[in-house]
């Protein structure tokens, strides 16, 4: 009669050990990461970026969400959020902030110059017109965008050609985090990130200013830099682009 506990029929409890040779690849010396080297490189391109695009990164667009939970769990041990728009395309971080608990500030916020948020109210106002009547693609000429912002800006910013200056190099800026792409010299393209730096609230907040001192203006008053200053302080959360 056969053993029932005999060695050879009893079922190892124990897993079995894997050889040296095949313990996962070290990406370098003294290497204890556990994710594979693309889910690291998207990881660590969300901390570097302010936003991931997936028209722009369609690699690095599907390593995300193929391993959003372990990309979002590594985030949250560095009290950062994880925000993914699939609708526009677009993955972007917020820094956790929390009344209840100390957290460690990861991501320094920086807020858009002065410059750079009337170049943001005139882009998003036209993004809105256009969408609304159905364009799928706004763009806009960098003459235009100078036409409209340098009535915003008030005899302290200087001459004209400073004010020009002023308005070209802030929509380099933008150019930088995406939000407008330069398709040919001098004609852009917005993007639909222009909606999630600045809200619709915060949009109508700026454009009420901005028709304030316009008034002002028109009937010899001093323009009001009240609110001017807080447009310079506007916080779109911004984080500092390390690229």
């Amino acid at each position: 009669m056969t053993d029932p506990m005999a060695p050879e029929d009893r079922e190892d409890p124990f897993v079995a050990p894997v050889a040296m040779e095949e313990d996962p690849e070290e990406l370098f010396a003294g290497d204890r990461g556990v994710l594979d080297a693309d889910v690291r490189r998207v990881l660590v391109r969300l901390l570097q970026r302010r936003f991931l695009l997936a028209d722009r990164n369609r690699d690095d667009w599907r390593v995300l969400l193929d391993n959003q939970q372990v990309i979002e769990s590594r985030l949250h041990d560095m009290f950062v959020q994880l925000t993914i728009d699939h609708d526009r395309g677009v993955a972007y971080k917020k820094q956790v902030r929390s009344d209840e608990i100390e957290v460690p500030i990861l991501l320094r916020d920086d807020a858009y110059t002065r410059a750079e948020t009337l170049v943001l109210v005139h882009l998003r106002t036209v993004y809105q017109r256009e969408s609304t009547a159905g364009e799928s693609s706004v763009r806009v000429d960098v003459e235009e965008v100078e036409q409209t912002v340098l009535t915003y800006f008030a005899e302290s910013d200087g001459d004209t050609a400073r004010r020009q200056k002023a308005v070209r190099k802030a929509l380099d800026r933008l150019r930088q985090d995406g939000i407008v792409e330069e398709e040919s010299e001098g004609r852009y393209r917005i993007s639909a990130l222009v909606e999630i730096v600045l809200s619709s609230e915060r949009m109508r907040e700026l454009d009420d200013w901005l028709r304030e001192q316009a008034a002002r203006r028109a009937v010899g008053l001093a323009a009001d830099d009240s609110l001017g200053a807080a447009v310079e302080a506007e916080d779109t959360d911004r984080e500092e682009d390390d690229e």
